[in-house]
């Protein structure tokens, strides 16, 4: 189970780290602003936004921390070989 959700936090964080998925995002953005004036900028409207980034922003924390506990814990290993070697 560690290894699958190692695997899956990996490629998400490379996915989410490239400029395409930044500009693909931007442009949902924009494609969400300009139905605005279609949906009338209702409540609705704004409850799709507000709702896909919460989810997003709150699975992403996870993935963030996971990503730096792997990074310290492979710093910490390669400054404990540093200090053996010396």
């Amino acid at each position: 189970m560690s290894r699958t959700f190692a695997r899956a936090a990996n490629a998400v964080a490379f996915a989410t780290g490239r400029p395409s998925t930044f500009i693909m995002c931007c442009l949902l953005v924009i494609v969400w602003a300009a139905t605005g004036p279609m949906f009338h900028f209702s409540d609705t409207w704004q409850l799709v936004i507000n709702t896909g980034t919460t989810i997003i922003t709150f699975l992403m924390v996870f993935l963030i921390q996971n990503t730096q506990n792997r990074e310290g814990a492979a710093l910490q290993a390669k400054l404990d070989e540093i200090i053996r070697a010396l």
